[in-house]
């Protein structure tokens, strides 16, 4: 039972960094467009010069 005192707060901390970086994500507006990104991927067509 003494080890729930390490594993509790442990996770609940890892739990807390999760949460701190998907908000980072979201702000950083990293999922734009997922159907774009999903489509390009499944195109035959091959782009050698990708636009910057």
């Amino acid at each position: 039972m003494e080890i729930l005192g390490i594993l509790i707060p442990a996770s609940l901390f890892l739990g807390l960094i999760g949460l701190v970086f998907f908000v980072w994500a979201m702000k950083t507006r990293q999922f734009d467009d997922p159907e774009g990104d999903a489509n390009r991927i499944l195109t035959k067509d091959w782009d050698d010069r990708p636009k910057p």
